[in-house]
């Protein structure tokens, strides 16, 4: 036990995975302390106000899936919640043109952005065999729906939630819930006809003063046992690591210390949702051969251009979408845009640049990754635009490429655990689900020690 009759739990990592877990222990009558480093909650959500305008300079909106909901009413955020239309499509821009990625059967007989024989080839796929974890997501799709398909509609679409290379991720690490979905339904096409009948996609949403409220309002929530600006510098075994089962706090189970610049506080359970790099300096001494995979783990480098334009006034296209992704025969350096306007009625426009396929972008000036992204948006929409500003990500979202073969080799003591968007799904709902799965083990296994 760590000195006193209450067991605790230290959480590294004032994102929302540790903040949203915070509120789910703190629901559980879970003694825990956060630490962050930065002097305000949110990790990659950060939204700020540049000449009037607000920039999501992290994930641009959320799904309002029940958890999120949930979160909603415990915190009081309903009356500052923006609701995207429902119907507002996702477009791939390919051949020269915008169009509605089909997600219903419907859609998918009066799609014009694949041919009729590319629809013939995704409807044989039923008699393909089944994904291989050791096939690429590339791969993977091209032998099962065909090469227009994947280069039209499957690749972007992946691909673009990443900013990865499609041809570089390996199915097992990527795709892991896709291979329990073909397994359940038989092909991936009945999966997705299932998924499409039986259950309805959550609007988008975002907050009036964009998604870093919802971390703001969890920190102020839990303040009494939130450290902000007190980064984390080690964990380590505590006096009593070693001593006994591991898997129970107690008298004769294991603690760890959590080290500071200023002190050193014990816990019977540590929970680290830092990035990778992070992540492998704090174990470096507790787990050593498990620092050195996690600085294998590739992230792909972003850059975020905000614009300002007036697709309903000039542009060619129609304005009510949620963005574009970019087919991989177009020649553009822009990866997608998120239509901020047409969403939430915030005047920008989102282009994202860099990710896997052009990492090189962003050793451009900013003027000129702005004038790529401008000039682009204009080409691809009809509608000139203005740069308003530019936001890098260095080590922007997780690859799930080839590196991740290392996360294998991650072994932390049973009392340190990981939750995080490598070794989990990536976005805001799964970051959610995490955290509550992970307060419901830490509840039971320190209620029952």
């Amino acid at each position: 036990m760590t000195g006193s009759e209450t067991p605790r739990v230290g959480i590294v990592g004032g994102g929302l995975t540790g903040l949203t877990l915070a509120h789910y222990l703190a629901d559980r009558d879970v003694d825990f302390t956060l630490f962050e480093a930065a002097s305000e909650p949110g990790g990659v959500i950060r939204s700020e106000r540049v000449d009037g305008y607000l920039l999501e300079q992290g994930p641009q909106r959320a799904r309002r899936t029940d958890r999120i909901d949930g979160l909603i009413s415990d915190l009081g955020l309903e009356s500052e919640v923006r609701t995207a239309d429902p119907d507002l499509p996702i477009c791939v821009y390919a051949d020269g043109a915008i169009r509605p990625a089909p997600f219903s059967v419907e859609e998918f007989g009066e799609t014009d952005l694949l041919s009729a024989e590319a629809k013939r080839t995704v409807l044989a796929e039923p008699y393909t065999d089944p994904a291989s974890p050791d096939e690429t997501a590339a791969e993977m799709f091209t032998r099962k729906f065909g090469e227009e398909t994947y280069r039209n509609l499957l690749g972007p679409l992946f691909g673009g939630i990443y900013g990865s290379d499609p041809a570089e991720m390996p199915v097992g690490h990527a795709l892991s819930g896709l291979l329990k979905l073909e397994q359940r339904d038989g092909s991936l096409l009945k999966a997705a006809i299932k998924r499409a009948e039986d259950r309805d996609t959550p609007p988008a949403i975002s907050f009036d003063d964009g998604l870093q409220r919802l971390p703001e309002v969890l920190a102020e929530a839990h303040r009494e046992s939130i450290r902000f600006e007190t980064p984390v510098t080690a964990v380590r075994e505590g006096d009593s690591a070693g001593a006994g089962d591991s898997a129970g706090a107690g008298e004769d189970g294991p603690t760890y210390e959590l080290e500071t610049l200023d002190r050193t506080e014990e816990f019977d359970r540590v929970v680290l949702t830092t990035p990778a790099d992070l992540t492998a300096d704090l174990v470096a001494d507790l787990a050593p051969d498990s620092a050195d995979a996690l600085r294998e783990l590739n992230y792909n480098p972003l850059a975020m251009v905000y614009l300002r334009a007036d697709l309903a006034g000039e542009g060619d296209v129609n304005p009510d979408a949620l963005g574009y992704q970019v087919g991989f025969d177009a020649d553009l350096r822009t990866l997608g845009v998120s239509w901020n306007d047409s969403m939430f009625d915030r005047g920008i426009y989102t282009a994202f640049l860099g990710g896997m396929h052009d990492p090189e972008v962003l050793d451009e000036s900013e003027e000129t990754m702005g004038d790529i992204a401008a000039s682009e948006f204009e080409q691809v929409t009809g509608a000139p635009a203005e740069v308003v500003a530019v936001n890098l990500l260095r080590r922007g979202f997780p690859a799930y490429d080839t590196s991740w073969e290392a996360i294998e080799r991650v072994a932390l003591p049973e009392g340190v655990r990981l939750a995080t968007n490598y070794t989990a799904r990536m976005g805001i709902p799964s970051r959610i689900r995490e955290a509550e799965s992970v307060a419901d083990e830490l509840a039971e296994a320190l209620v029952s020690a």
